[in-house]
C-alpha cells in the first residue's frame, strides 16, 4: 500500500467520524453524470465510459448502504437521451440492462423502475419489471433506479393517471378542478409512497437541474462535485454528505 493511498484512507475515516447518523439523508438521488466525457479523456470507446459509470454506481450503493441511508435514486437515462444515434443508445441500454440484473440478482436491495417504461425497448421494460418483482419483497435499501425518466414527463403521467382514476369513479372535471392538491399528484407520480429526496449530486461539474425529480426536488439540498461519474471517490460522497449535514435546511423559507 502506497503512502497516498495511506493518506486517502485516513482521510477518509475522518470524514466519516465527522458525521452525525442523525444528521444523514433519508433519500440521496444523483445524477451519474460525465461518463462520456470520461471516455473521451482517454480516448475510449463510449461504451467504456458507459461501463465505468455503472460499476461505480454500484460501489456507490455499497457506501449509502454501510451508511444505512433508507433510498437512493440512480438517474442511469433520460427520456432525451432515448434520442442518441443507435450506434451509443444500444450499448448503453444492454449496460443498464445489465447493472440492473446484477443489482436484482444480488438480493440485497429493493429495486424500483422510475420512468416512462413504456419509451424502452421491449426488453429493457421487461428487465426493469423483472427486477422490480424478483425484489419486491427483500429487505433493505430502496433502489430507485431511473431509466427513461423526464421530470416534466412523470408529471404529465401523474395527473394524466389521477384523471383516469377519477374518471372511473365518475367524477366530473368540475368536481376534481375544485379539490385536486399537491398531495393528489404525487401519490401519482413514479416514487409515490416515498420521502422526496433530502440531497441531489450532480457529478461532472455541471450546475443544473436538467428536470431530475423536478417535483419531488421542490426543496432538496444540492451538491455539485467536478469529478466525472467514474471517477466520483468514496471521499467525494463523504464530502457530500458534510456539507448536507452542515447547511440549515428551510425547506422553501
Amino acid at each position: 500500500m502506497g503512502l497516498s493511498e495511506v493518506v486517502y484512507r485516513v482521510y477518509a475515516r475522518t470524514l466519516q467520524r465527522q458525521l452525525e447518523p442523525a444528521r444523514l439523508p433519508e433519500h440521496v438521488a444523483v445524477i451519474l453524470d460525465g461518463n462520456r466525457r470520461w471516455a473521451r479523456a482517454f480516448g475510449a470507446p463510449t461504451a467504456s465510459g458507459h461501463q465505468a459509470g455503472a460499476e461505480k454506481a454500484q460501489e456507490f450503493l455499497t457506501w449509502c448502504d454501510e451508511l444505512r441511508i433508507p433510498v437512493v435514486t440512480l438517474w442511469l437515462l433520460s427520456t432525451d437521451n432515448l434520442d442518441r444515434p443507435e450506434g451509443e443508445l444500444v450499448p448503453l441500454l444492454g449496460i443498464i440492462e445489465g447493472l440492473i440484473d446484477k443489482l436484482a440478482g444480488a438480493r440485497r436491495w429493493r429495486v424500483h423502475p422510475v420512468g416512462a417504461l413504456d419509451l424502452l425497448p421491449d426488453r429493457t421494460a421487461t428487465v426493469l419489471k423483472e427486477a422490480a418483482d424478483t425484489t419486491r419483497d427483500v429487505v433493505g435499501m430502496h433502489v430507485n433506479v431511473a431509466v427513461g425518466y423526464g421530470g416534466r414527463r412523470e408529471i404529465a403521467d401523474a395527473v394524466r393517471a389521477l384523471l383516469l382514476e377519477h374518471s372511473e369513479r365518475g367524477t366530473s372535471l368540475e368536481e376534481l378542478a375544485t379539490s385536486i392538491t399537491a398531495e393528489d399528484i404525487a401519490q401519482h407520480l413514479y416514487t409515490k409512497g416515498q420521502p422526496d429526496p433530502d440531497l441531489v449530486i450532480r457529478a461532472s461539474g455541471e450546475q443544473r437541474q436538467s428536470g431530475f425529480l423536478l417535483w419531488q426536488s421542490a426543496n432538496s439540498e444540492y451538491y455539485f462535485c467536478e469529478a466525472l461519474w467514474p471517477d466520483f471517490r468514496h471521499v467525494d460522497f463523504l464530502r457530500a454528505l458534510r456539507s448536507y449535514s452542515e447547511r440549515e435546511r428551510r425547506f422553501g423559507h
